[in-house]
């Protein structure tokens, strides 16, 4: 479809938080060991990415790996499954250092102090990561969220703590499969606050069934109260297996109107726009560790859920949203005796670097950096992808010397940018994809 076609239709075609996304990772042709894919690849500032799956409740409009368990023993066989990964990560990738740490599901925070202790363990005594010396990240819950848990995150150096609160309006909650009280969401972030982590990053939602103008403006209002570091704002998608899918819930329409409202009155307020999601406070603190660089450093992950990548091979386990299809995974994974072994995701030829670049660029309010792309790939970007022309022609983009950025006419349509620029095979595979 044409970009003047898709301009005419929703701002909301696809969240391009990555590229390629999971849904157009395949079982790959001829499996390889962990040691040959990273073979010939720098090893000196790699992100860590560890995935907990586990949730006390599923929200509905959660598509993420994540699953619901009471089972204590679980968990356990879980850390000890993580203990077990990371030993071969640590023996086939020998010499790699970490330059990023973010720990992410599910729900972090279901796991009590002590297995967050046990977690951070074993991240330092196999992989030699120490959370104090570089940027960390920790995601958390309001439900779960209480001294103990907060207590031991601080002694293993988090300095980067976000909540989902989605919302601040109780009925907006409900809504959106996510029972939780406002008072519960104000007395959790508090606590946040009183254990003096460098940035507090909330996450709210727009779109939802029921939420006006004002409740929306009423939301970010609560938040800012709290003076957090980092905002996301998040288009609400209702996406397939979901709980809101069940009850065929479907976005507002006014969710661009939302945004805008939003981001002007972010901006006002002094927060600096990273991206259409992103906002950052002036008091914010600089990130502080090893230089680290998504378009050109790797990504390990731990866990099922969890996505790894090298300049040529993107690899993950199997992905799912439903049920009975992460249950499975989980199975399998807790079942796994060898992890040196790399059978599942996308293979990046030169086309799809080069586009990868350009997306993780381009969707950044900074912008499209023409020296780097040129650098990396020896050519002009506007030579090698000509929709960067239409991106300017339309008004969603200005280029100059240095930089293509997009403009704010371009920024809020991210989420069609992203989906437009995405490779015929990519766009192929996502639509083929077989959810489970």
């Amino acid at each position: 479809m044409s970009l003047a076609t898709l301009l005419l239709g929703s701002a909301y075609q696809g969240y391009s938080y990555a590229y390629p996304h999971k849904t157009a990772y395949r079982p790959l042709a001829t499996p390889r060991t962990l040691a040959d894919v990273w073979a010939d690849e720098p090893r000196g500032a790699l992100f860590l990415y560890v995935h907990v799956p586990f949730c006390a409740v599923r929200c509905g409009f959660c598509n993420l790996f994540a699953t619901t368990t009471r089972d204590a023993s679980e968990v356990e066989g879980y850390l000890a499954a993580i203990e077990h990964q990371a030993k071969t990560v640590s023996h086939d990738l020998s010499g790699a250092r970490y330059a990023r740490l973010a720990i992410g599901g599910g729900t972090p925070s279901y796991l009590t102090a002590a297995q967050i202790d046990r977690l951070f363990g074993v991240l330092a005594q196999q992989l030699g990561v120490d959370p104090c010396a570089l940027p960390t990240s920790f995601e958390l819950a309001p439900v779960n969220t209480d001294a103990a848990r907060l207590a031991a995150l601080r002694a293993h150096g988090v300095d980067r703590v976000s909540i989902g609160v989605q919302t601040f309006d109780d009925d907006e909650s409900r809504a959106l499969g996510r029972p939780r009280r406002r008072g519960e969401v104000a007395a959790a972030i508090a606590l946040l606050r009183e254990h003096g982590f460098a940035t507090l990053n909330l996450d709210l939602i727009y779109g939802g069934a029921g939420q006006s103008l004002e409740s929306w403006l009423a939301s970010l209002e609560s938040a800012l109260r709290f003076e957090p570091e980092e905002l996301y704002l998040y288009p609400l998608y209702v996406r397939r297996l979901t709980g809101l899918s069940h009850r065929d819930h479907r976005p507002d329409d006014g969710r661009l109107a939302l945004y805008r409202a939003g981001r002007d009155l972010l901006l006002e307020r002094g927060y600096r726009q990273l991206s259409m999601r992103m906002f950052r406070a002036s008091h914010a603190p600089a990130t502080v560790g090893p230089e680290y660089c998504c378009q050109r450093d790797g990504m390990v992950g731990l866990g099922p859920g969890a996505r790894s990548y090298t300049t040529e091979l993107h690899y993950s386990g199997e992905y799912a949203v439903g049920r009975t299809g992460v249950r499975a995974i989980l199975d399998r994974y807790l079942r796994t005796e060898d992890h040196s072994l790399v059978d599942y995701g996308f293979a990046l030829d030169p086309e799809e670097r080069r586009r990868r670049f350009v997306i993780q660029g381009l969707l950044q309010a900074e912008g499209l950096d023409l020296a780097a792309y040129r650098t990396r790939f020896g050519n002009d970007a506007e030579r090698d992808l000509s929709e960067l022309h239409e991106l300017v022609a339309h008004g969603l983009a200005t280029a100059g010397a240095d930089r293509i950025t997009l403009t704010a006419a371009g920024l809020e349509r991210s989420d069609v940018v992203g989906p437009w620029l995405a490779s015929q095979r990519v766009r192929q595979l996502m639509e083929g994809y077989a959810w489970r």
